[in-house]
């Protein structure tokens, strides 16, 4: 029987090691898997480099992992958000390497990474600094760069309900990366607030399929 459900957060993210890359979802404040990056914080694991649309906030999440000096490299949109004082702490410091990638570039380098393609061309940061070190084409009278795909060892996304086979439901705005990242990961891990009954899903409103899913866990009330 096909049953993805894990019984706490010790359990979802057990078997993460040093040096992994992990994909964690969220926008601002919007569908970030706090509690599973809190989890990943007590494993004591570090040397991480960590794929996020922001470079944390406050003292929680990803936020914490760079306090606590666990993040060796971030690659993000946005790292230096008004409550991103770690973030800017550990940079002035030296400690924590930076890639900056613009939104949907790092978007589609996780959907690339996730369907198995080799890459894309986008006119995004063609003619920037962004572009130093990479090919570039023109393609139809418009400088292209090329952009690698972007997998993770891990992923950490936020839902709003899933069935034992590991169907996901989002909520909103925290939808954001998380069915990119689901399917980029080697592992997925998703924290729900609600399991539900094999059926209970309408397949319409299904975002991400279960095939995706390898572990989920429920975090807090409906």
């Amino acid at each position: 029987m096909i049953d993805k459900r894990v019984a706490s957060l010790e359990d979802a993210v057990a078997g993460i090691s040093d040096g992994a890359t992990i994909l964690v979802g969220g926008f601002g404040d919007s569908g970030v898997p706090t509690e599973l990056v809190d989890a990943v914080l007590d494993l004591g694991v570090a040397d991480l480099t960590i794929v996020t649309n922001n470079g944390g906030a406050g003292d929680n999440g990803v936020a914490a992992l760079i306090r606590e000096k666990r993040v060796a490299k971030l690659i993000c949109s946005y790292p230096r958000t008004k409550e991103a004082h770690w973030f800017k702490q550990r940079w002035a410091e030296g400690q924590l390497e930076l890639e900056l990638v613009p939104q949907g570039t790092m978007s589609e380098r996780m959907r690339a990474a996730g369907a198995g393609l080799g890459g894309f061309f986008t006119p995004t940061g063609a003619d920037t600094e962004l572009a130093k070190g990479k090919e570039t084409r023109m393609i139809n009278g418009r400088l292209h760069v090329l952009e690698d795909p972007l997998p993770g060892d891990v992923s950490l996304v936020h839902a709003q309900r899933a069935d034992r086979w590991g169907n996901l439901t989002y909520h909103s705005a925290a939808r954001n990366f998380g069915p990119t990242m689901v399917t980029a990961g080697k592992l997925s891990v998703v924290q729900v607030h609600e399991f539900v009954e094999l059926g209970d899903l309408d397949p319409e409103h299904i975002i991400t399929p279960g095939i995706f899913v390898d572990r989920v866990v429920k975090v807090g009330s409906k």
